[in-house]
């Protein structure tokens, strides 16, 4: 039966466009996953940061972000941002590839937030982001996917063989994992760093909810470019299995070195698999997957520590799961890639060395890239309007500074009465306080209840209410 080229067009024109709405969710469920981790008064502003970086690449994308990442080349460095300025001259198939291409981009900068969180400005943050993507993401895009060194044909290819990276391990993980490393370095430390148990995540629901909608919307992040059946379902199950493998290697590892497999180390190992599987996703067998996802979440258990031996404050860990499982799985493919028609293949496949070294200048030249662009721009802003908030705001929360808002409205966080222990006291008020038989006056029932209830009293002032 002679297939229709226009359904066959159309068909995969829907596809792309649900994969797009699969991506786009992940920005928000992102802030979710980092909102939970931070503590309880500054999880707007990172639920924030995700947010107003949808917002901004959105409009720099139609602009010039989508000209620059795929246009008429520069030196094979970039594409022309007034190629497609405004995406006057696009139409049709062209638009839904250009809305595709965004959410990655919006996606890829939120990501670097997480190492910053707790004590950065938001109007700081909200200028590095058109920056950052200008002179980083979109570089990067174009010299992976877009025509420029790294794509097929291009000066380094050529050199140094093909470069595999379907979904984004250095355009996406590494580039970002990176810039994050640079900034948690530029803005310096929380205060109580390592010794403030007041640091650990505040809710892990939230935790838990962001990662299942960063693995939802992963399977169009990584299966929205397929161009054939075989292709997506290899995609699918490399997605799906991946993830699975490497949260079980996690809370194996959490298991044997810490006694206890937690939530927190679940939602990571989800995180760390699929960052791991997206270069090689539609490159590599699902056992392969399932290796490669064992591996990444093993890891990334042990990366997610580098932080405390060295000094550093990834404060939500994407130096470790976004820069390492992209290194991890980036490098895997020189040793898993499947050949080609019986060509070439990683070294497990009897394809020599070569794909591991296209593999490896690829992620130096990402290393090079976005870490020095990330060291121009991060210390730009912190020498001129200052990356970062005052003492006294982060230790107030960065919700109330820089949003004058707060998630809760309870606690000395809202500034309210509500707390949970003031139920314990007025319980304890009530019972303490013996019944009258005569009428006394209530300044004296106030004061006995006063009395009776102190030891609570005092047990709610250590808890900082």
């Amino acid at each position: 039966m002679r297939r229709d080229p226009l359904v066959e067009l159309t068909a995969g024109n829907v596809w792309i466009m649900l994969s797009t709405a699969l991506v786009l969710l992940m920005t928000p469920a992102l802030g979710l996953f980092y909102g939970g981790m931070t503590r309880a008064k500054a999880a707007l502003n990172m639920i924030m940061m995700s947010f107003v970086s949808a917002g901004i690449v959105g409009v720099v994308w139609v602009l010039w972000g989508y000209s620059m990442s795929g246009g008429d080349g520069i030196m094979g460095l970039f594409g022309n941002p007034f190629s497609s300025f405004g995406l006057t001259n696009l139409a049709g198939t062209d638009l839904i590839k250009a809305g595709y291409s965004a959410t990655f981009a919006m996606l890829t900068v939120a990501l670097i937030s997480g190492a910053i969180a707790d004590r950065a400005k938001f109007t700081a943050w909200a200028i590095f982001v058109p920056l950052w993507i200008t002179a980083v993401y979109c570089p990067l895009a174009f010299m992976v996917w877009g025509g420029g060194l790294m794509s097929q044909g291009g000066a380094v290819t050529a050199v140094f063989g093909q470069v595999i990276d379907f979904a984004g391990g250095t355009v996406v993980e590494v580039s970002s994992g990176v810039a994050a490393l640079v900034l948690a370095l530029i803005v310096g430390k929380r205060h109580g760093f390592g010794k403030d148990p007041g640091h650990r995540p505040h809710n892990v629901p939230f935790i838990m909810l962001g990662a299942g909608l960063l693995w939802f919307g992963w399977f169009g992040f990584n299966a929205g470019a397929a161009t054939t059946a075989e292709q997506a379902g290899l995609i699918w199950i490399n997605t799906l299995v991946a993830p699975a493998a490497a949260l079980l290697s996690w809370l194996v590892t959490e298991k044997v070195r810490h006694g206890h497999p937690t939530s927190l180390g679940a939602a990571s190992g989800a995180v760390a698999g699929l960052v791991a599987i997206t270069p090689s996703c539609a490159d590599i067998s699902p056992l392969a997957a399932v290796g490669l996802g064992l591996v990444a979440g093993f890891s990334c258990a042990m990366f997610v520590e580098l932080k405390y031996k060295f000094g550093f404050d990834d404060s939500l860990d994407v130096v470790g799961v976004h820069l390492g499982a992209g290194l991890v799985g980036t490098l895997a493919l020189g040793f898993i890639a499947l050949p080609v028609d019986g060509v070439g293949g990683g070294l497990f496949y009897g394809g020599g060395v070569q794909q591991l070294i296209a593999q490896t200048v690829a992620v130096l030249i990402t290393l090079g890239l976005s870490g020095l662009m990330t060291a121009v721009i991060g210390i730009a802003i912190h020498k001129t309007i200052g990356f970062r908030v005052s003492h006294e705001d982060e230790v107030a929360g960065v919700d109330v500074s820089e949003h004058a808002e707060t998630a809760y409205e309870f606690g000395s966080l809202a500034h309210s009465h509500f707390h949970p222990l003031h139920q314990h006291v007025q319980a304890t008020a009530a019972h303490a306080a013996p019944v009258p038989s005569a009428p006394v006056q209530p300044e004296a029932v106030q004061a006995e209840a006063v009395q009776a209830a102190a030891p609570a009293a005092e047990e709610l002032e250590k808890v900082g209410a």
